[in-house]
């Protein structure tokens, strides 16, 4: 049998709310519009050049050989489920999670082999809803503006890898960049004025930071691009990003331990895993660890108006 080996990019995509549809619609009818509905993101991704490996369930693999073009037609995966869903196709919400790898493959027999693979396939297991995570070999691979719209979660441990890899999310719309555990208040665009009194406290040992909507995004986390930094091991080099947008201050997680957000007199603190949360009021921020661990870097916020 021959085999052949080439550079290619890995598209891994998978349905999540699935259990949702079996639970309402019953086992045939789910597994029908689940096969509708996955059938339609490969044919989404075949239309831009990509070759349609197998489907797995509620998965679809495939190949591209133009790395640019895997990941543009990739950012419209949720919008054709939202299409399947409003001509009434679809009963309950699908979403879907995407992860692309590039290197060297096998071919054989039909099927294809190597780590590109495997590393795809794993992204694809570590996204979240509506989410595309990429290797560090595609996002060098890609051109300026769509490097411009990644952000990196720094090193993740993936299964299979003797060493943590890189990682890059593509930000492909607010909404579906994060999960928002608070809902976000309505802005009709009145009482400019008040606005501006909006402010954001920071506070970590001696470093304070005061934090407007006018100043744009903060970057809390130990590299070089943090505006706020934090010299501790457990803390990602751009561990999260917290920022004013809507009238709210948002605080997205992008790291690889977690973020931990507890307000004053919550009982419990909220895990973040790369999902974002609406600050307000007092509370503190641990990096890395649980607040209950004293030595995990705390901060302390406190957000006005």
């Amino acid at each position: 049998m021959a085999v052949h080996q080439s550079l290619r990019t890995v598209v891994f995509a998978d349905l999540t709310g699935s259990t949702g549809l079996f639970e309402s619609v019953g086992n045939v009818m789910a597994t029908e519009l689940v096969t509708r509905a996955i059938e339609s993101v490969g044919s989404h991704l075949q239309r831009a050049g990509g070759r349609v490996v197998k489907y797995l369930g509620d998965g679809v693999m495939v190949m591209f050989d133009d790395v640019e073009a895997a990941v543009d037609v990739c950012v419209g995966l949720p919008g054709v489920l939202r299409n399947l869903s409003d001509g009434g196709a679809l009963p309950a919400p699908l979403a879907v999670k995407v992860g692309i790898d590039c290197g060297s493959i096998v071919e054989r027999g039909g099927d294809y082999y190597g780590d590109a693979v495997n590393v795809a396939s794993r992204l694809s297991d570590l996204a979240q809803a509506n989410e595309i995570l990429l290797s560090e070999a595609v996002f060098l691979r890609l051109r300026a503006e769509q490097q411009a719209g990644c952000h990196s979660l720094d090193r993740i441990t993936i299964k299979g890898k003797a060493e943590a890899v890189r990682v890059w999310r593509v930000d492909w719309g607010r909404t579906a960049e994060t999960t928002l555990i608070f809902p976000v208040g309505v802005d009709d665009g009145a009482d400019e004025e008040p606005r501006a009194l909006q402010r954001l406290e920071l506070a970590w040992l001696d470093q304070q930071r005061v934090l407007v909507p006018s100043d744009g995004p903060l970057v809390v986390g130990r590299g070089e691009e943090a505006g706020f930094v934090i010299n501790d091991p457990r803390v990602s080099r751009r561990h999260a990003r917290i920022e004013w947008t809507g009238g709210q201050c948002m605080l997205t997680d992008f790291s690889s331990n977690g973020t931990w957000v507890r307000l004053a007199g919550a009982a419990q603190a909220l895990m973040l895993r790369r999902d974002g949360i609406m600050l307000h009021g007092e509370g503190e921020i641990a990096l890395g660890a649980p607040p209950d661990d004293f030595t995990v870097p705390t901060l302390g916020f406190r957000v006005i108006g």
